[in-house]
């Protein structure tokens, strides 16, 4: 599910609503209560990989590995 960006327009608070692609936008603001929030545009996040990394610790074969070739 995306993280979708709102502001309102009478107060100026700006938060982010965790929600499914059918959910109806939000239109009160949480703070002041009216009904002017607006959904942001925004660029959307990027991918992140933590730890050592994908391709070298799942597939990458080790250097010196046990197999051995039948020449």
């Amino acid at each position: 599910m995306p993280t979708y960006e709102y502001e309102c327009e009478a107060c100026g608070h700006s938060f982010e609503k965790f929600q499914s692609m059918s959910e109806k936008p939000v239109k009160k603001c949480p703070v002041c209560t009216k009904m002017k929030v607006q959904k942001l545009i925004s660029s959307g996040a990027g991918v992140i990989f933590k730890g050592s990394g994908f391709y070298e610790t799942d597939y990458k074969k080790k250097s010196g590995s046990s197999e051995k070739s039948d020449s």
